[in-house]
């Protein structure tokens, strides 16, 4: 499945998620990654976040479509990020 994932976190918290979302997923712009995950690695990647946040503070949304191809993006500025090597 193809996942973007958005998050908004406590400062103090900020680099913990930012580390496991790396691990997973490419990084796109500032609180954003996006890339292919199989289930597995899907629910992994959020047991992993669900011990890292504050539930009653911080916000992760996950936007899944089957494939890339269905989602349709465009950039407008400075294009950040990008198709690097997953940690």
């Amino acid at each position: 499945m193809f996942v973007i994932l958005v998050y908004d976190t406590a400062v103090e918290r900020n680099p913990k998620v930012l580390k496991t979302c790396r691990k997973y997923l490419h990084w796109t712009q500032r609180s954003v990654f996006q890339g292919e995950l199989s289930a597995a690695q899907y629910r992994a990647l959020m047991a992993a976040l669900g011990s890292v946040i504050d539930p009653a503070y911080d916000s992760i949304v996950t936007y899944r479509a089957r494939s890339p191809d269905m989602v349709e993006s465009a950039t407008l500025g400075v294009a950040l990020g990008g198709p690097g090597d997953i940690l």
